[in-house]
């Protein structure tokens, strides 16, 4: 009896063993589990990316929305940046009678981090939440699988077109935003608190570099693959129904935002000295 108990008694402590440690490894698993998926959908929109037939329709129609239909909250929000950014430096440099220098502060810091980061997590807002969601849609409504049928890759009829689209728009909006900041810059600094116009926009020639707008543009387009890629990847494995797509969708706004910023330090770091 021992002899036919023993083996039970091991797969027991087996299963208690799975138990305890499975809330530890658990999280760690499925987060190397989703980078995966991650890169392996950036890799197959690439690969379809240089393989015709090339789906302009689907790209003109993603341009338009992921551009067009951002352009006025993403100007909107810069001009509120800016005019909050100079409010705070012109208390701070007050202090040392340097209020002339804010245009040139204001100016060197939305082109270095502003509006680079911030467009891009305007545009996870409103873009990247709505691709996550109709990708979900599509995934358990089987409309994807529907498309697969026909003997279309999904991935290049749905996923490739956003992924085009958001990396070439958000450095131009995220150019956009550097100027409504400068604007809202120039309405508090110049009109507002006085200070001199000539040297507001000769402070903003001394402290700002094509190197800076460099950075700009470079963040832009890296941050855009990114969320792109992520808010596909989210949508287009969502399961569970409504509630999965809602799930789906959450998840795809959280992880581009902490990327951004992730990926806003590393790229700050290698490129300061460039």
């Amino acid at each position: 009896m021992s002899a036919v108990a023993k083996p039970e008694d091991e797969k027991d402590d087996s299963e208690s063993a799975e138990s305890i440690l499975a809330p530890v490894f658990s999280p760690a698993l499925d987060l190397l589990d989703d980078i995966g998926g991650t890169v392996t959908l950036g890799f197959q929109a690439f690969a379809w990316l240089i393989r015709p037939p090339f789906r302009l329709a689907q790209l003109f129609n993603a341009l338009d929305f992921i551009g067009a239909g951002s352009t006025f909250i993403v100007a909107l929000v810069g001009i509120f940046t800016g005019m909050a950014f100079t409010v705070s430096t012109i208390v701070g440099f007050r202090q040392f009678s340097a209020e002339n220098m804010v245009g040139g502060v204001v100016a060197l810091a939305l082109a270095r981090e502003l509006a680079p980061v911030l467009a891009s997590v305007v545009l996870t807002a409103r873009a990247g939440s709505t691709m996550a969601s109709e990708l979900g849609n599509m995934r358990v409504t089987e409309q994807i699988d529907a498309i697969t049928t026909m003997g279309v890759s999904p991935v290049q009829y749905l996923v490739v077109p956003r992924v085009v689209a958001t990396t070439v728009v958000l450095p131009l909006l995220a150019l956009c935003f550097g100027i409504a900041g400068m604007f809202g810059a120039w309405v508090v600094g110049v009109i507002w608190q006085g200070i001199d116009p000539g040297l507001f926009i000769d402070r903003v020639r001394q402290f700002l570099m094509w190197r800076d707008l460099r950075m700009c543009m470079v963040k832009a387009i890296v941050f855009g693959g990114l969320v792109s890629i992520i808010c596909c990847k989210k949508g287009f494995y969502a399961t569970g129904g409504a509630r999965g797509v809602g799930e789906a969708t959450a998840k795809a706004v959280v992880a581009s935002i902490v990327v951004i910023f992730c990926a806003d330090y590393v790229l700050t770091t290698l490129m300061t000295d460039i």
